[in-house]
């Protein structure tokens, strides 16, 4: 036992002892910081920060302001060409249009505190007593702006709420419902929170199995993600992120056959240096080339053993050497020049059969400058050198000095105790003195001591979120603020063994740690807990664990035990470019928009829900993700834009409150219930209707009463024909027509029109195959799109009433659903024969349709009135809008756009002519009416990458050279279809292709 170490009996119960002392790295920090000084009185000086602060305003003013509203306002003011601090705060307050001032804007409900909610309380109770249990939108409203203390509060922002909770329409609300919004709202927040930091480790670990019983001594990773591990015997792997070996080399067995066996003890790379350095019991430092394992230099003759090593870049041709022993010292060796001077030590005489240089002769060089503190009273257990602050942060098992922050250098005037030192730092001057392996203490205000229970055996500092973990034998996982010793911020409890190795990710804000037993976890920082635990049963790995270690490149952690293994994190494919813009994690099955609440809703296959704001693309809210949530397959909203109807795989359908996540009713039939695939929502004369289609093969009816107070609704009667005379197959689509008419289509081809007021069959159709595929075997012939078409110009039909549906082969086929209807016309609407996915219509006698490789087609609908001498309809424009199949597609005619969602997770936002506006999630906001917001001219870059969207062109195929795809001697006929598959061929932009002629 070392003299002087405090002793702790086991049972004795665990305490932190502080030492109150200034932070090291307060001093550190503030020796790098240059601020400007005034002279105040008494010749005192005075720190002046109004210019840090007003630079610091102004860079977050400048984070906050998009730079196209920053451009838009400017030119409102035709004599100026610049902005000034001053503009700043009026740009704040301008209004071009609404859709800007949301940019800025705040929530009321983001606002109520608990004492607003006390005065609420009270004022809705002044209501109670007289005699009503609710209140209506005025008086909401009035006591709202008295209740916040906010006069000035936007009377729209105070409406909108109202609705929110309001969700029936009834045109008043009571303090109950106010409550219950609030609470539904805030608790599918957290739910949201928690579920965006869901992370797990792929299960089992891949493993490697070791073909010796030699301990990993360390594991270290590149930046290209190669893993690099020594053995204690110095055996040196390079390993491939997935663990595949890829180079072995054995350091040690080049000496003299009858040397004592040496063997390693640690190992670090200097990779600004293409250097290998692995400390060694024989007292030595050894320099390896890091891409051949080739010895380079070594520098022996140390007073003591490195048992930790670590490397430090810390400026240019300049770097810091550092290892802990076992005297509790940490031994310090700073190069400048470093390229000059190993190289000169690489040209000294050999020993075994390496360039050799004694610590003592190491120094005499101007070059070099060795310190040696003494920090502990035991073994270190870990050294690091921290770039940013300058400074060394160590640990050891002793409790009174488990961890010590201290400076590489002395920062105080130790004249007469550090002479040497001094001399050793005056570069250019020749050193007479001897090598001195006494160590120094430094003095207190040099550094920061942590007591801590039992010792410290790991720790990881990180400087983004100044956080400093430490954890031992006590098993507790402690977070310091490193710039004071006094007490942890936080205490992680879960580990039920000593912690071996802690790793902080300062990009995804987590904590990684790992117990002697094989255990590893998972924290979040901001809230202190635990994400994610792997015991050794589910990982695989067994064994002591001698090494660890995280690489944020591969986000993979890596651990030595009695084989080699690695355990990756879940990360989605398609999140692995960080490029992309994506709305979702998973596909999206289905989107709409709201005109109440101007938002757009989507829904994906895990059944989460997210809320987006359609002025400017960012997200509102988000619900749902739940474990008993089955997959969302279709949705649909009120008349009035107030609730969500949702389709699931379950067989049933649920309507929400989509402002606060809250279900109001869930409609599902008695017995075995099938996937829908489609719901509408309908007003049969004073009746309102949710109808529903699927697998079931029929039509399920629900009628819609808000105050009915049962939450599980059972469907009405089906009506008689579509018991007897329904499909026969999955129906997959449903669209109405007021006032009497419905059409539902099937899988198999057969599209039924239905008086929704009789229950009867009107007439029935079965869609066509096109003239050149009637022999093709296993055609998809079904219909998962059908729009009704009402014209004038329509003279061929009664009422001028016709139906549009997606048929085989990329084709859409023409109704007449009157006078007892039949087939008119079809024609090819995908150039690609790909299935039409989605139909949509504007206002304006304009066909959208979407295919199923991401292609959206815009049609003229005065070119649905074929005669004899009528061609065949062409798209007056199409691009590509997503990589992969087209989900939702609706047409917002106040604002002349187009909306999209896809299986690639994203949903979009188009002009009506095409122009991208953008990804609802991306980083960059949008202002509908404002052109230059929008992401136009460029694509989405998925989309620009995607194979299918290259364009086939004669030149670009590989098969014809070059003369044959430019040779003269190619007939008018040929050379006219090559210009018309020029332009029909898969395209990226928005393409007015008019001028095309078709044959």
């Amino acid at each position: 036992m070392l003299p002087g170490k405090k002793v702790r009996s086991s049972s004795a119960s665990g305490r932190l002892e502080t030492l109150r002392v200034p932070s090291i790295l307060s001093e550190l920090r503030s020796t790098g910081e240059k601020t400007r000084t005034t002279s105040g009185p008494g010749g005192e000086k005075v720190t002046d920060d109004s210019s840090a602060s007003r630079r610091a305003s102004v860079s977050e003013d400048r984070r906050e302001q998009p730079e196209w509203l920053v451009r838009e306002l400017l030119k409102q003011n035709r004599r100026r060409h610049s902005v000034t601090l001053g503009d700043r705060a009026q740009i704040t307050r301008q209004q071009l249009h609404p859709s800007i001032d949301s940019t800025h804007s705040f929530k009321v409900d983001e606002k109520i505190s608990l004492d607003n909610l006390q005065k609420l309380k009270l004022a809705f109770e002044e209501f109670e007593t007289g005699g009503l249990r609710s209140i209506d939108a005025k008086n909401f409203g009035r006591i709202v702006k008295k209740c916040l203390g906010f006069p000035n509060t936007s009377n729209a922002q105070i409406q909108g709420l109202f609705k929110k909770i309001d969700y029936s329409g009834q045109g008043r609300i009571s303090w109950g419902e106010f409550c219950t919004h609030m609470l539904q709202e805030y608790k599918e927040k957290e739910e949201t929170a928690r579920r965006s930091k869901q992370v797990a480790f792929a299960l089992p670990a891949t493993t490697k199995a070791l073909c010796h019983s030699i301990p990993i001594i360390n594991i270290h990773s590149t930046h290209d993600g190669t893993v690099v591990t020594v053995r204690e015997d110095g055996a040196v792997c390079y390993w491939s992120p997935d663990l595949k070996p890829q180079r072995t080399k054995h350091m040690f067995n080049e000496g003299p056959a009858n040397r004592k066996s040496k063997w390693a003890s640690d190992f670090t790379l200097m990779t600004e240096y293409n250097k290998l350095t692995i400390g060694t019991g024989d007292r030595e430092i050894q320099f390896y080339e890091l891409s051949t394992l080739e010895p380079y230099c070594q520098i022996n003759t140390l007073d003591t053993i490195p048992l930790t090593l670590d490397y430090g870049y810390t400026g240019p041709d300049k770097c810091c050497i550092l290892y802990g022993d076992s005297e509790g010292c940490v031994n310090i060796i700073l190069i400048s020049s470093v390229g000059d001077t190993l190289r000169l030590w690489n040209k000294l005489p050999k020993i075994e059969n390496i360039p050799n240089i004694a610590i003592e002769n190491a120094v005499l060089s101007p070059n070099v400058t060795f310190v040696r503190w003494k920090v502990h009273q035991d073994w270190v257990t870990q050294a690091k050198y921290l770039p940013s602050l300058q400074a060394v942060i160590s640990s050891s098992n002793e409790e009174a000095s488990s961890l010590v922050i201290g400076c590489v250098l002395p920062l105080t005037d130790a004249e007469q105790q550090l002479s040497e030192i001094r001399e050793a730092c005056y570069e250019g001057k020749t050193k007479k003195v001897q090598l001195s392996w006494t160590p120094q203490l430094r003095a207190s205000c040099n550094q920061t001591v942590f007591t801590i229970y039992k010792g410290v055996k790991t720790f990881d500092l990180c400087q983004k979120h100044s956080l400093l973990v430490t954890g031992g034998m006590d098993r507790l996982i402690r977070m310091w603020n490193p710039h004071f010793s006094g007490k942890p911020t936080g205490i992680l409890k879960g580990h039920s063994a000593p912690i071996i190795y802690l790793c902080i990710s300062s990009e995804d804000s987590q904590i990684f740690s790992v117990s002697i037993d094989s255990t590893v976890k998972m924290w979040d920082i901001q809230d202190q807990c635990c994400l994610f635990t792997a015991d050794p049963k589910a990982t695989g790995i067994h064994g002591d664990i001698s090494a660890c270690s995280y690489s944020p490149t591969m986000k993979s952690l890596y651990v030595a035990a009695d084989c080699m293994a690695v355990l990756s994190l879940k990360i989605s494919p398609q999140l692995r470019l960080r490029r992309l813009n994506v709305s979702h994690n998973e596909p999206v099955m289905c989107c709409g928009y709201s005109e109440e609440f101007r938002q757009v809703v989507s829904c994906t296959e895990g059944s989460v829900v997210k809320v987006w704001d359609f002025d400017t693309g960012r997200q509102v809210f988000e619900f749902g993700g739940t474990h008993d949530l089955s997959a969302i397959t279709c949705m649909t909203f009120d008349p009035k834009g107030r609730r969500l109807i949702t389709g699931g795989r379950d067989g049933s359908l649920k309507i929400w409150n989509f402002n606060n996540g809250q279900c109001l009713k869930t409609l599902k039939k008695d017995g075995e219930c099938h996937e829908v695939c489609d719901c509408i929502f309908l007003k049969v004369h004073r009746n309102s209707l949710v109808m529903a289609v699927g697998r079931s093969w029929k039509i399920d009816i629900y009628s819609d009463i808000p105050e009915d107070p049962h939450h599980i609704q059972r469907p009405r009667p089906s009506w008689q024909d579509d018991m007897k005379n329904g499909h026969k197959g999955d129906i997959l689509c449903v669209t109405h027509c007021p006032p009497s008419l419905l059409a539902t289509s099937s899988y198999n081809g057969e599209i039924i029109v239905w008086n929704v007021v009789s229950g009867r069959i009107q007439t029935r159709f079965v869609s066509p195959l096109p003239a050149e595929h009637q022999n093709v075997e296993g055609l998809d012939t079904s219909v998962p799109s059908m729009v009704f078409l009402k014209n004038p110009k329509l003279q061929r039909f009664s009422s001028a009433t016709a139906l549009l549906s997606s048929g085989a082969m990329g084709y859409i086929n023409l109704w007449n659903v009157l006078s007892g209807g039949k087939f008119v016309s079809s024609f090819q609407a995908s150039r690609f024969q790909q299935k039409i996915t989605k139909l949509a219509k504007t206002n304006k006698d304009a066909l959208y349709a979407a295919d199923r490789i991401g292609y959206i087609y815009v049609y003229d609908m005065e070119t649905f009135a074929p005669d004899a001498k009528q061609k065949t309809p062409r798209a007056e424009n199409f691009w590509r809008a997503h990589t992969n199949r087209i989900t939702g597609l609706q047409i917002v005619d106040n604002d002349q756009v187009v909306l999209t969602s896809s299986m690639d997770f994203t949903v979009r936002l188009w002009s009506a002519h095409g122009e991208f506006i953008g990804t609802f999630g991306q980083s960059e906001t949008w202002s509908v009416h404002i052109s230059s917001s929008w992401m136009h001219p460029a694509v989405p870059y998925e989309v620009l990458i995607d194979p299918l969207s290259m364009p086939d062109h004669e030149i670009l195929k590989v098969k014809k050279s070059l003369s044959d795809a430019i040779n003269p001697h190619k007939t008018e006929a040929d050379l006219e279809k090559l210009k018309s598959e020029t332009h029909t061929k898969l395209r990226l932009s928005p393409t007015t292709i008019s001028d095309i002629e078709e044959n």
